[in-house]
């Protein structure tokens, strides 16, 4: 379903995010105080707007309450930042998510209404963190505070035997979502097919149990 996303402030977080949003598809309306970057984005947005983001009568008139989600980008800038989220949900928004550079600039903005809190440079630290420390991921991704994804290639007792045959779900608490051999495309399981020593295994876990297969 093609949605409506607004994305306000063009920082190096904000500038990806709109991009990949809009190749996904999505209607995306960028503003950003920087004429450049707005000019940049003129054929990598649906809108792109120069505006002034600390200025509560400038972000009143981006049309906000016609977006299903807005993304408050601007992590550097606490009181921006906070007028964005009111104007957002003072304007009927159903979700609004949120950067935020600090663990106290994440708490003051749940306590004005922000939907979702996204620390990137954090969320990446620890995502490369779990990469360099394990000798069994290629890479690392948190679902929840529960739930996490990684990217391993099979174990070498795993090799020349199936996903039916290993049991891994009950042996680890884990579920294959997809495999793919090397620099080919990822599709779905086939859980009596052998695995080898070149394919790469999704796998769905609880954090709890990254060790049992480290």
């Amino acid at each position: 379903m093609k949605k409506s996303i607004a994305v306000l402030g063009l920082g190096k977080y904000g500038r990806s995010l709109a991009e990949s949003l809009y190749a996904m598809g999505m209607d995306v309306l960028v503003a950003d105080k920087d004429e450049e970057r707005i000019k940049e984005f003129a054929a990598k947005a649906t809108v792109a707007v120069c505006a002034d983001l600390e200025d509560e009568s400038v972000v009143k008139e981006l049309g906000l309450k016609n977006m299903d989600i807005v993304v408050i980008a601007m992590g550097s800038n606490l009181g921006a930042s906070i007028m964005a989220v009111a104007v957002a949900k003072e304007q009927g928004v159903p979700f609004v998510m949120a950067k935020a550079s600090s663990e106290r600039m994440a708490s003051i903005l749940s306590k004005v209404g922000v939907d979702k809190i996204v620390d990137p440079e954090g969320e990446s630290g620890m995502r490369t963190a779990r990469v360099l420390t394990s000798t069994s991921y290629l890479d690392f991704f948190n679902v929840d505070d529960n739930l996490c994804m990684v990217e391993m290639n099979p174990k070498d007792k795993w090799v020349g035997k199936s996903i039916k045959t290993l049991n891994l779900r009950k042996l680890y608490n884990l579920n294959v979502v997809a495999m793919k051999k090397k620099s080919g495309a990822w599709s779905f399981v086939d859980p009596d097919a052998e695995l080898t020593k070149d394919i790469t295994l999704l796998i769905a876990l609880e954090k709890k149990d990254l060790k049992r297969i480290q």
